[in-house]
């Protein structure tokens, strides 16, 4: 709260990190956090909102994005998801919307974008339904197996997981929900709101086959996508980790599979 505290600080961050910025106040610095995790939640919660409607116009929100990237200025890529993950991009902003509240202030961008990333779970288990229509079954009975229940790549956090909730969802609907995930060996009921703990299945070929549909959810580098494409029967891509156009590849974002070319490929 005092010069010298602020050079104290300084001194101890220092001593880990490069680059310390020193504002005016621990409110600015607070805020400063806020701003940047808002700042993605939004963005997130935009390109999520694209990516439905890129759907709707059968349109390749992938394709966009990674096109869009290519100007040299004034464009920041962002990618959509099954939802938000982690302790921080879910929860900042709703904790400074609720302390703009106290203000009078109204921060409707703010909570709309919350809105929106809140509903991709849903707009998931839909996807997967329809998937699973495609190939003549209902959600109720399928068995559906989770790649991936962390809320990204490549660590062991399911804090805030959107695949938690999309398991919960589909075990509401009456699916059989597995998961394989390497770094997450076993998963208890309370986390994904089942009525038992799972266990992990084997990353292979038998897992993949036994599935009705594989849905990924995160895109870990140590899946083998290209095993998953060539064993799993239907699959949903949330992360676009399956590159290329499949007939039984479900994609986030995408144009549906042409059911006439799922046909010719069974043939």
């Amino acid at each position: 709260m005092t010069p010298d505290c602020s050079s104290l600080a300084q001194a101890l961050y220092g001593a880990a990190i490069a680059t310390v910025i020193p504002v005016s106040s621990p409110r600015v610095a607070e805020m400063v956090k806020l701003l940047e995790n808002t700042f993605r939640c939004v963005n997130i919660g935009l390109v999520n909102e694209i990516a439905l409607m890129c759907e709707k116009l059968d349109i390749d929100v992938w394709e966009v994005v990674d096109a869009a990237k290519t100007k040299p200025f004034g464009f920041m890529p962002f990618y959509p998801g099954p939802g938000l993950g982690g302790h921080c991009i879910p929860i900042d902003p709703f904790y400074l919307s609720w302390k703009a509240k106290q203000t009078g202030f109204e921060p409707r961008l703010i909570e709309l974008a919350g809105q929106i990333n809140a509903d991709m779970p849903h707009a998931v288990v839909e996807k997967i339904s329809v998937a699973l229509n495609c190939d003549k079954l209902a959600v109720n009975g399928a068995k559906v197996l989770i790649a991936g229940v962390t809320y990204k790549r490549d660590i062991d956090d399911i804090r805030e997981s959107p695949a938690l909730d999309i398991m919960g969802l589909l075990h509401r609907r009456g699916a059989i929900v597995s998961y394989v995930d390497p770094f997450v060996p076993t998963l208890k009921a309370r986390h994904w709101g089942g009525d038992h703990d799972l266990v992990s299945e084997p990353v292979d070929a038998a897992t993949f086959r036994k599935a009705d549909c594989v849905a990924i959810l995160t895109d870990h580098s140590g899946f083998d996508n290209q095993l998953l494409v060539h064993s799993a029967s239907l699959i949903v891509d949330t992360r676009n980790a399956i590159k290329g156009l499949h007939p039984h590849v479900h994609r986030l974002g995408a144009p549906q599979p042409m059911a006439s070319d799922r046909w010719l490929t069974a043939v």
